[in-house]
């Protein structure tokens, strides 16, 4: 960043009768976007690279938000921990971008490094013009409903700005943008009526979801003693939840030290911090000085959070308000550009001081859509909702709280933005059928999920093109190279079926004893969801004592293309034989649950809180989480050369990949047209393992890139030349610009195997 010269001559000015004016800048853009957490950050990147000319304004010295250093809440969405029962459900598009380069520089989950990744994403647009340390304090408007211009000043370089739009996005989270404007807002909880929500929490519960405030503690290795300062809660002890901490996790995890849900979590949010630092500091003093706690006598503070990560304040209205039955009953919407899948979480409003649960959290049975009139202002005409602030009620609101899903929302919004712009349209003009197709469009292409949609690739250049593989994946066996798993927990492994095919199979199992082993077969009610609530068919095998390979025969034939779930049920006696391949869309799931999301691994809500009751069915993080060693006796062909057109770039209803053969040593995709074709851009969308949530600080992670992600491969055209190498990607989406365009009949992509065990994959490519 160059920095401009200043004058050699002194500054000198004389006594001033009247008022000086601060220094003064205006800027004029095409897109204003008011908050630079992740859903400001993602949407202004997204804009940016749309080529609209985008300011973001951020009231904070860093990008992120709560997920920033700041404040260091690591980034979730529909994944949960993968504590729920959402198959490949991380979100896609920059957000996707974002995580998958976190975990690649920074797998320990350092968050000042998630501070450089997303000021470096921001820095190398040059759409994007960046203010920090800003904040927005007032605004003009041109007639009722419409936004003229924002007022902000940085209180770092004594500078007023004037940032003038013709469309304006409010990611700042406690909405002061639509607050100033007039927008139609809520705050607090709904009555069980309204909408019909029988989760709706009553009074006693609380309306508010609190602040919290995050702590580390470090191992000096020597003695510290500490003295709590005087404004310490040192009463702490008495609290009902005040019990043990696991030292191990450095303080930072207790995201339930939360206060502040009977206040005004705008007003009062500096009287909940100093709460929060009172709460926070009677803890240390509890855990050095009670005597309770062993090997805490080397252990200092060493960071106390000073800006609470706030979870709800203002709501506000757009022309649809989702509630609890589009969550729970995962209802479709014309105009899905989004998706969730975090559970209904709600908090007692009394947070630390209150005798119930930290949270109470029920999940749908999978992911739902979220729908574009939900984003924009119902009637500030020029207003998007980014971020918390998008229309939903207080217990959707629950579960569309959270950043991956905000940062997923405010993607969708900033490609709105674009399409109003090129069609003159304000938000609320664009929620028509057909808009909403070019929108969903747009967004697939960029990398955006929206379940039940594809994108259309009729005008695409690979619809009149031929495409030839040098080899396809057939699931026929998975080998008995991985370790023995015991079946103290029920097991399950995916398989993806095709029209009319049928599992057949062998397994290698090992017991203790004679005995029975129960194995089912199983999908779900609703095609898409993983959670497994349709038996379909029961058999025992009886087992003798030892290690022996045994014949399953199941009878039920598929009417489809979807996943099966074949699942050996709970048997302390038994070990069954797993493998170590791993393959696009095959995956190994079990009857247990994550602590940080569930307390059972069946969810069963209390009667008439309009929630269903069922199994959770998670995978297990890797180096663990092995698919099943089996044999089938009729192979499996649902990874074909197919699935590169269908416009889906996840695994879904089928692994949606075209995966190679692990004996094909040089996997090709040979593209061919009748004539040349002029092609600007190649983008190629690979397997980063959309089934990881990718935490982004905190937690770390046991590997920086992906094991299923193609690292290197090659384009050549018809005549053998070199068109792009590229021998380090770790990325989802590669996009490959030619400068002037070529002209080309033929195209041939050769990747190379990510691993041994471990076959190349490719879920779709898209030339322009």
């Amino acid at each position: 960043m160059r920095i401009n010269s200043f004058m050699n001559t002194m500054i000198q000015e004389g006594a001033f009768t009247g008022k000086r004016q601060s220094h003064a800048v205006a800027i004029a853009s095409d897109l204003v976007i008011v908050g630079g957490g992740m859903s400001g950050t993602c949407a202004a990147i997204t804009a940016a690279r749309e080529g609209l000319k985008v300011c973001l304004v951020q009231d904070r010295p860093v990008l992120g938000g709560n997920a920033s250093s700041e404040i260091r809440l690591w980034v979730l969405g529909a994944t949960s921990h993968m504590g729920n029962n959402n198959r490949w459900a991380r979100e896609g598009g920059v957000i996707d971008e974002l995580l998958v380069e976190n975990m690649y520089r920074n797998p320990e989950g350092n968050p000042i490094l998630l501070d450089t990744i997303l000021l470096e994403k921001i820095a190398l647009e040059k759409n994007i013009t960046l203010l920090l340390n800003t904040s927005v304090y007032d605004l003009e408007k041109s007639g009722e409903d419409k936004i003229a211009f924002v007022k902000a000043f940085c209180s770092q370089n004594s500078t007023e700005f004037k940032l003038s739009a013709p469309l304006f996005m409010d990611a700042s989270g406690d909405g002061i943008v639509g607050f100033l404007a007039g927008a139609a807002f809520r705050m607090g909880a709904e009555s069980k009526e309204e909408f019909d929500e029988l989760f709706a929490p009553d009074q006693k519960y609380g309306e508010l979801l609190g602040h919290s405030l995050y702590f580390y503690s470090k191992d000096t290795g020597k003695p510290v003693r500490f003295v709590p300062p005087s404004f310490a809660n040192r009463e702490l002890s008495k609290l009902p939840r005040f019990k043990t901490f696991n030292l191990r996790e450095d303080g930072c995890r207790l995201w339930w030290v939360e206060y502040g849900g009977r206040a005004d979590t705008i007003l009062s949010s500096e009287d909940i911090k100093w709460e929060l630092w009172r709460i926070i500091y009677g803890i240390w003093d509890h855990v050095k000085n009670s005597g309770e706690y062993p090997d805490v006598e080397n252990l200092t503070l060493e960071w106390v959070g000073t800006i609470p990560g706030k979870r709800e304040s203002r709501r506000f209205e757009g022309d649809y308000i989702m509630h609890q039955r589009d969550v729970i009953e995962q209802r479709e919407h014309f105009d899905a550009v989004s998706f969730g899948g975090w559970a209904l979480d709600l908090h007692p409003a009394d947070g630390v001081y209150s005798d119930k649960p930290g949270c109470t959290q029920w999940h749908s049975k999978g992911v739902y859509q979220i729908p574009y009139r939900s984003m924009y202002s119902r009637n500030i005409k020029n207003l998007f909702l980014g971020g918390r602030l998008m229309s939903a009620s207080h217990v959707a609101f629950g579960s569309t709280r959270v950043m991956a899903t905000c940062a997923h929302n405010s993607q969708a919004i900033a490609m709105a933005a674009k399409l109003c712009l090129e069609k003159g349209l304000l938000p609320a003009g664009l929620a028509t059928a057909d808009h909403m197709k070019a929108l969903q469009n747009l967004l697939l292409q960029s990398g955006q999920y929206i379940p039940h949609t594809a994108l259309n690739l009729k005008n695409d250049m690979l619809s009149d093109a031929g495409l030839e593989v040098s080899s396809e994946f057939e699931l026929s066996s998975l080998p008995y190279s991985g370790p023995w798993k015991s079946l103290g927990f029920s097991m399950a492994q995916l398989l993806p079926v095709t029209e009319s095919e049928k599992i057949s199979m062998k397994l290698m199992l090992r017991s203790a004893q004679d005995c029975i082993q129960k194995v089912e077969l199983r999908n779900s009610q609703k095609p898409g969801n993983f959670t497994l609530d349709r038996l379909l068919e029961q058999k025992e095998i009886r087992l003798r004592k030892g290690e022996h390979v045994y014949h399953i025969d199941f009878d039920f034939e598929s009417k489809g293309s979807q996943y099966l779930a074949l699942c050996l049920l709970q048997n302390d006696s038994v070990e069954v034989k797993c493998s170590d391949l791993r393959v696009t869309g095959i995956l190994s799931v079990f009857n247990k649950f994550n602590k940080s999301v569930a307390t059972s691994s069946i969810q069963s809500p209390p009667i008439g809180i309009g929630i269903d009751e069922f199994e959770f069915w998670v995978p297990e993080r890797r180096p663990n989480g092995h698919n099943l060693g089996f044999e089938l006796n009729q192979p499996l062909k649902a990874f074909g050369k197919g699935n590169l057109l269908n416009g889906i770039f996840r695994p879904t209803l089928t692994p949606n990949a075209w995966v190679a053969s692990l004996e094909d040593a040089h996997p090709q995709l040979k593209i061919s047209w009748r004539e040349a074709k002029s092609i600007k851009e190649i983008k190629l969308f690979f397997d980063t393992d959309y089934d990881h949530p990718m935490e982004s600080t905190l937690m770390g992670h046991p590997e920086s890139e992906i094991p299923f992600c193609v690292k290197s491969y090659r384009i050549t055209d018809g005549n053998g030349k070199l068109l792009h190498a590229e021998m380090e990607n770790h990325q989802t989406i590669n996009v490959i610009s030619f400068k002037p365009a070529i002209s080309v009949e033929r195209l041939i992509i050769e990747l190379d195997h990510p691993g041994e065990a471990i076959p190349a994959a490719l879920f779709g490519l898209i030339c322009n």
